[in-house]
């Protein structure tokens, strides 16, 4: 039998095909074909640059084997094989990761730190349909509407935008995300690849089973996907790819309870889940808490609609950083404002935290949740990883 060796994988299920990680590996040992994207054994040097870009930790995934999994192998794969069977139980697995290389398993922990580490999805969610449409075979939508969420005069422009599946099956839960592929051809003569945009629409559609969904974009000054899609008019076709992400997924649970944290465009799976628990008869026992910032109240998409959600079924915070005649206030000042509140659900088993928006974010309320917690008399990071084991703490920012 030959020395067990240790290989760095990419997890397909969870993996959504947003090519940061491509981008990312100096060595050029990541590549993708219309299906997959895969690891080079023989190039893949260990480096780490590819963790943290990653916004799911699909790319955070190490099997050691006898020989390593083929290009030809990954590319083939649907979800990630077992742990090779020379390792009598995964905790032998494990340890022999550790063993082959404490180095490597010191800098997984650094490089990860900051990317939301890897969830699970919730107990009771639906299982997702993962990558039915692929760049070599993808669907085609119709827009049916192209609407601007913000006002004229904000400093940003949102779109909502409702797209029409016709015939074609399209399941989407709530938490995932599809690809919009842009026409045209990058500086080197390439296609464009698919840009990737949260699901703003349930999963009966945003029109209650029809075959359709929601998006919503903001338009980058310079964004190829984004300029695109915010210009797109009645009847045009577009073509998307996906879904992506099995892990930010709602609890089917009509007793868990909810607290979203967003900013921006990061509201679109959090207008799915609210749909979707008043299309259901909200419980409200299971409350559903909202904490949203944006800069003004202008620029913060659906501000109207947001107001007439009943607060039996939503408790809103909305948080302006640059709102004329009020403080600055972010979205992790705003929860230790609420710490009493938050520390009554983060000590519920049954309650569930996701956070949305710019990576930006990610460290304020990392640390506003870590200070509750302590105040708790809790260790934060004990209780954030047994709540992401658990399937009820997850992290999707760009």
């Amino acid at each position: 039998m030959s020395k067990p060796v240790k290989q760095h994988l990419i997890d397909p299920e969870i993996c959504i095909r947003c090519y940061t990680c491509e981008a990312a590996c100096s060595v050029q040992a990541i590549e993708h074909d219309g299906v997959n994207v895969v690891v080079n054994f023989d190039k893949c040097n260990f480096c780490m640059d590819c963790i943290a870009p990653c916004p799911t930790g699909s790319i955070d995934a190490w099997r050691v084997v006898n020989a390593p999994y083929s290009l030809a192998d990954q590319y083939g794969w649907r979800e990630l094989p077992a742990q090779t069977a020379f390792a009598d139980t995964a905790s032998e697995a494990d340890a022999t990761i550790e063993a082959l290389d404490a180095d490597v398993a010191l800098l997984l922990a650094e490089a990860h730190a900051g990317a939301g580490g890897k969830a699970k999805a919730p107990r009771s969610a639906t299982k997702p349909t993962i990558n039915l449409y692929t760049l070599t075979k993808p669907a085609e939508a119709t827009v049916q509407g192209n609407y601007r969420l913000t006002a004229d005069g904000a400093d940003n422009d949102v779109r909502h935008i409702i797209l029409d599946l016709g015939g074609q099956p399209f399941p989407v839960l709530e938490g995932q995300s599809i690809g919009v592929i842009p026409p045209g051809v990058d500086a080197d003569g390439k296609p464009y690849l698919p840009r990737l945009y949260s699901v703003s629409s349930p999963r009966d559609g945003e029109r209650p089973n029809f075959n359709n969904l929601s998006l919503t974009v903001k338009r980058e000054q310079r964004g190829v996907c984004s300029n695109y899609i915010c210009d797109l008019k009645k009847g045009d076709k577009v073509r998307l790819v996906g879904p992506f992400g099995a892990t930010f997924l709602m609890p089917n649970d009509p007793k868990a309870r909810l607290l979203m944290i967003c900013t921006g465009t990061g509201s679109a799976p959090f207008r799915a889940f609210t749909m979707r628990r008043q299309r259901n008869g909200a419980d409200e026992g299971a409350s559903m808490t909202l904490v949203f910032g944006a800069r003004t109240p202008n620029s913060l998409p659906y501000f109207g609609p947001l107001n007439k959600v009943p607060d039996t079924v939503l408790k809103k915070h909305l948080v302006f950083s640059r709102a004329e005649g009020r403080p600055k206030l972010y979205v992790q000042d705003k929860l230790r404002e609420e710490q009493e509140a938050i520390a009554e659900l983060l000590s519920d088993p049954n309650a569930y935290i996701y956070v949305c928006g710019l990576r930006a974010m990610e460290k304020g309320v990392e640390e506003a949740l870590g200070g509750i917690a302590e105040g708790m008399g809790l260790q934060w990071r004990s209780l954030r990883d047994a709540m992401r084991e658990e399937g009820r703490y997850h992290i999707e920012t760009y």
